[in-house]
């Protein structure tokens, strides 16, 4: 076997005379790009949360009613029940344009680097982390699924 059997497959290894810099720049960006992932994914836990309270509502409106308190239950119902979150916005509305702007903007910009810099290849910086830190011939440490080495 020779040292590729027992290395990453040919989407993970760094394309003839890229520099570590580039390697490097790359890693920093797709870094950038998975806080962005995690923020995405809070964005959408509020609009999931937001969208939950205000259908609550709905019940605590009605407990208010039924316990005798019809004018602040009228302000709850008119003045929250299906409010914008922010001016003229709901929260899929900010969702939509999160991913249709910022989100889609820096996901192509990564990708244009990508296929600019390296044919597209993703993760190399930690691709070339793993080979520096697996235990050669270890089971647990193989390069690859299926892998021997």
């Amino acid at each position: 076997m020779g040292q590729h059997a027992d290395g990453p497959d040919q989407q993970h290894r760094r394309p003839d005379g890229v520099t570590d810099e580039t390697v490097a720049a790359l890693g920093k960006l797709s870094e950038a790009l998975e806080t962005v992932e995690r923020a995405r994914g809070h964005l959408y836990e509020l609009h999931q949360l937001i969208g939950h309270a205000d259908l609550m509502l709905d019940d605590a409106v009605e407990q208010l009613r039924a316990a005798g308190h019809d004018e602040l239950a009228e302000r709850v119902a008119s003045e929250m029940l299906g409010r914008n979150v922010i001016a003229g916005r709901w929260t899929f509305q900010i969702v939509e344009d999160f991913d249709d702007g910022y989100y889609g903007l820096f996901r192509e910009l990564d990708r244009q680097a990508r296929d600019e810099l390296v044919g597209g290849r993703r993760h190399l910086y930690e691709a070339e982390m793993k080979e520096r830190r697996r235990t050669r011939g270890r089971r647990g440490h193989e390069a690859r699924p299926g892998g021997d080495g």
